[in-house]
């Protein structure tokens, strides 16, 4: 049965006034490619939405708790760039009952397959509610921008899922490839329409300052917005390009790939660093878009709208002038430095007379065994500028669902850069790793280098400096 038919029942309850929760496994989101039109007044969605929203948010809990550890476990001595939040340690990806890292790492993709022993926390990562997606703020983005623009961006059908312990610091440090010798020119605020000026006066050309201005400007958005279907309380004026990309970096705020349908196949999108902008020749994790003013542009119908132009239509898009707006808004993300890394040198390798023992053996890990430098070289800002398919397939059964994601191929994503990653949790281009030792183990398992335990310590000690 077509699966659109399959949810008949279900919306005629939603109609009836009760609130179901839709099974894990059946029935999936409708597939269809445009999005469909609100069926019912806004206070009634609304009511709906709300009285699923404990339901919602449990599942995704037990979910996450099925896949992860997600206690708070600093690594001593280290901290993110900004020196207030400490990095998280170890390996919090949960074992299949019986198995070990080892025992694992001996099978081949076939065996963990056939045997259903792929750690689940090395599956997509669904998002809070993937029939509905859209983006999702951390509590710490929506009491900002609350605070300081008396703009809501509180979501009253989900909540954000991931502790704050296992996101980046907040707000996070700005480092500007024109202003070196000053370090982290944030002053600890988060930039927001209301302060940007006064922060950034001085620091930035005319033409950066009005595109810092443009990148700080909320339009309307597809859950945030002035229309009947938005999922925010009141009419909202929408949400900006830096309220995901928090001072340049990022703040864990997630959505879905606007690149993929039907809807139970896009998979979540973990919001990306904008720092060291001007060194990437590719952006998008599946778009493979060839300049920033192509990204920026494109972003106004991509994550603001979900790439549906009808949906845009009719919320109030925003289509930013290519010569001026996005030239400006460009020349300012372009600007945007990685944080320090004192212990490597012009060429992005280690000084050895500033390096540890362990993480000069994790370099030579990373160049060598674990294969990590033919995908992050060095000396192009640890990345390479193209798009890689891991075909993470060979080792689960595709199909599965889980809280209403079909658990589907990667398919070909975006290198990202290493440089700062300590900065930048979760990891993956979903989010679906919490740490820097759990995606030392995903690639040890995918690409099968076979890391011993003291290979894998060093690994993410070096990873550390960069």
């Amino acid at each position: 049965m077509p699966v659109h038919r399959a949810l008949a029942p279900i919306c005629a309850a939603l109609l009836a006034g009760a609130q179901p929760l839709p099974a894990a496994a059946d029935p999936l989101p409708p597939d269809t490619t445009y999005r469909p039109l609100p069926v019912m007044p806004p206070s009634r969605a609304r009511a709906i939405d709300e009285a699923q929203k404990p339901a919602v948010m449990a599942r995704q809990r037990e979910l996450l708790d099925s896949r992860y550890d997600l206690a708070d476990r600093p690594l001593p001595g280290a901290m993110m760039s900004g020196g207030t939040k400490p990095v998280q340690e170890g390996v919090r990806v949960r074992l299949p009952e019986g198995q070990d890292w080892d025992s694992l790492a001996a099978m081949t993709p076939a065996e963990i397959r056939d045997g259903d022993l792929l750690p689940q926390g090395f599956l997509p990562l669904p998002h809070v509610k993937q029939a509905t997606g859209g983006q999702v703020f951390p509590q710490n983005q929506i009491d900002r921008i609350a605070a300081q623009e008396q703009r809501d961006l509180r979501r009253f059908d989900v909540d954000f899922d991931l502790p704050d312990h296992l996101t980046p610091e907040f707000p996070p440090p700005i480092f500007l490839t024109t202003q070196p010798h000053l370090g982290d020119v944030s002053r600890g605020e988060l930039l927001t329409i209301r302060n940007y000026y006064e922060i950034m006066n001085g620091l930035v050309t005319p033409v950066q300052m009005e595109g810092l201005r443009l990148l700080l400007t909320p339009f309307p958005q597809e859950e945030f917005n002035q229309t009947e279907d938005r999922k925010v309380a009141d009419p909202s004026l929408g949400v900006a390009c830096l309220d995901c990309h928090s001072n340049f970096h990022g703040n864990a705020a997630f959505h879905q790939t606007p690149d993929v349908r039907p809807q139970a196949s896009r998979f979540r999108l973990d919001t990306t660093s904008l720092r060291g902008m001007f060194n990437q020749q590719i952006h998008g994790s599946k778009r493979s878009l060839r300049s920033i003013e192509d990204f920026t542009e494109f972003e106004q119908r991509t994550a603001y709208f979900n790439g549906d132009h009808v949906s845009a239509t009719r919320k109030g898009v925003h289509l930013p002038d290519r010569a001026n707006q996005v030239a400006m808004m460009a020349q300012m993300q372009n600007i945007i430095d990685f944080p320090p890394a004192p212990k490597l040198d012009p060429f992005g390798r280690l000084d050895p007379a500033l390096a540890t023992e362990q993480e000069l053996a994790g370099e030579a890990v990373f160049l060598g065994k674990g294969r990590c430098a033919e995908c992050h070289n060095p000396q192009t800002a640890f990345m390479d500028n193209q798009m890689h398919d891991l075909k993470l397939e060979r080792f689960y059964k595709p199909g599965q669902v889980h809280n209403d994601m079909a658990t589907l191929p990667d398919g070909p994503i975006k290198t990202f850069t290493l440089r700062g990653i300590k900065d930048s949790p979760p990891y993956l281009h979903d989010g679906r790793l919490m740490t820097l030792a759990d995606t030392v183990e995903f690639f040890n398992l995918v690409l099968g280098t076979g890391l011993s335990g003291d290979e894998k310590e060093a690994l993410t000690a070096y990873l550390l400096t960069l």
